[in-house]
């Protein structure tokens, strides 16, 4: 699947948010990262990650780094943007994604790029305007997005090959294993808030669900309502 970028690289000679930026990146996240899925590569290379941070810290957009985006929340460093979105491609057929936690909207483009469908649900109702304005601005048509409490999913568009999700859970909550589609599945971290987390894997096999754990994470945490 060809990117779904209007203007996926129009700012080639800007030093620290330019196209050599890009490539010293994708060169860690392959050497240091051990991603290997090139079509993930090559998208990280294309989607302008700086779009989606503030101004004032966008020289720093190409490092292997979480960044604030403000309301408490961070973009999540590439290299776990990386191995999520990977993640994501060893389902044999994910044509139809589900986020929980637009945040900043970048992994979302990363996906968009990649998946025939992406539906994100976010809680904080000024980081999703801000995503929407990025979405309109890269001429990105294949994402739908929501205002909502992520716990709750999109039942109303379910089910789902896959769901992500972008925060951590105490738990894995109900309603994303009843949104997933049989053989689907479900990559969320799961933990306490500056404690211990662990990304899980758990696949919708004949209605029932195998888990795996792919190791040891940091991500912000998942809260209750809207705001």
């Amino acid at each position: 699947m060809s990117l779904p970028l209007r203007h996926p690289v129009n700012d080639a000679g800007l030093g620290l948010t330019g196209q050599r930026a890009r490539d010293r990146l994708i060169q860690r996240l392959a050497s240091d990262g051990g991603i290997a899925d090139r079509r993930v590569l090559d998208t990280l290379r294309t989607v302008p990650r700086h779009l989606f941070v503030d101004e004032a810290i966008a020289s720093r957009a190409y490092e292997n780094v979480a960044l604030p985006i403000g309301n408490g929340q961070t973009i999540s460093q590439p290299l776990i943007v990386a191995r999520m979105t990977e993640l994501v491609l060893e389902h044999p057929a994910p044509n139809k994604v589900l986020e929980i936690g637009t945040g900043s909207g970048y992994q979302a483009a990363v996906l968009a790029a990649l998946v025939p469908q992406v539906y994100t649900v976010e809680r904080l109702e000024p980081l999703l305007r801000r995503a929407r304005r990025l979405f309109r601005q890269l001429g990105i048509g294949n994402i739908r997005s929501r205002h909502d409490d992520g716990r709750l999913g999109w039942p109303d568009q379910a089910p789902f090959d896959v769901v992500v999700v972008t925060a951590a859970a105490m738990t894995i909550e109900p309603a994303w294993l009843e949104q997933l589609a049989e053989g689907g599945m479900l990559i969320s971290p799961v933990g306490q808030a500056g404690g211990a987390q662990r990304l899980r894997r758990i696949r919708k096999l004949d209605g029932e669900a195998a888990e795996e754990d792919l190791g040891g994470v940091s991500f912000v945490p998942i809260l209750p309502g809207v705001g």
